[in-house]
C-alpha cells in the first residue's frame, strides 16, 4: 500500500497563491491515479481535481476551474495542487488520494488511500 503524505497548508490572507504538496512512499508511485479533496466543518468531502498516471489528463471540479493546478513529478513520487486567489470558502481540510484505477473522478469511494490532510485556512 502507498503512504500519502500532504504538506504546504496553513494560514493565508485571501488572493494568496499556496501549492500543496503530496509525497508517495513508493515508486511505483506512477502507477496511480491521484486525486485531491477537501473538507470542510459539517461539510462533505469535496472534489477540487484529479491527474493520470502520466500527468497528460486532469480533471477538475467547477468551482475551482482556473484558479487551481494539478502536476504530478512520478520521478519524485509527489503530486501538487496549486491554488491561486485564494478565498475564505477554500478553508478547509485538503487531502491526497490515491487509486489504482477509477471510473469516476470525483467519488471519494473510488480511492483506495488517503493522506492526513493539511489545513488551508483563509482569512484576513
Amino acid at each position: 500500500q502507498v503512504q500519502l503524505v500532504e504538506s504546504g497548508g496553513g494560514l493565508v490572507q485571501p488572493g494568496a497563491f499556496l501549492r500543496l504538496s503530496c509525497a508517495a512512499s513508493e515508486r511505483t508511485f506512477s502507477r496511480y491515479v491521484m486525486g485531491w479533496f477537501r473538507q470542510a466543518p459539517g461539510k462533505e468531502r469535496e472534489f477540487v481535481g484529479g491527474i493520470s498516471l502520466s500527468g497528460h489528463l486532469t480533471s477538475y471540479a467547477d468551482s475551482e476551474k482556473g484558479r487551481f493546478t494539478i502536476s504530478r513529478d512520478n520521478t519524485k513520487n509527489t503530486v501538487y495542487l496549486q491554488m491561486h486567489s485564494l478565498k475564505p470558502e477554500d478553508t478547509a481540510v485538503y487531502y491526497c488520494a490515491a487509486a489504482e484505477s477509477i471510473t469516476n473522478w470525483k467519488d471519494p469511494s473510488e480511492y483506495s488511500f488517503w493522506g492526513q490532510g493539511t489545513q488551508v485556512t483563509v482569512s484576513s
